[in-house]
């Protein structure tokens, strides 16, 4: 893992709660909640190759099929 994709989850961790912070002053609770989905889904398809990686070297460690 590097260390930019470390900053663009900080990045997006950052972007995320700002514009959190705006809707939910302009009463749009909805939209603050599916800007957080949004980071959170942005984030989890980023992270996804190296979790996957994980569990293989996890299956190899163990010698499970």
């Amino acid at each position: 893992m590097d260390i930019f994709l470390i900053l663009r989850i900080a990045l997006v961790g950052i972007l995320v709660s700002v514009l959190n912070q705006i809707l939910k002053q302009a009463n749009r609770d909805e939209l603050a909640f599916l800007t957080s989905l949004a980071g959170i889904m942005v984030v989890l398809f980023w992270l996804l190759p190296y979790l996957t990686e994980l569990f293989s070297t996890f299956k190899d460690l163990f010698g499970m099929i």
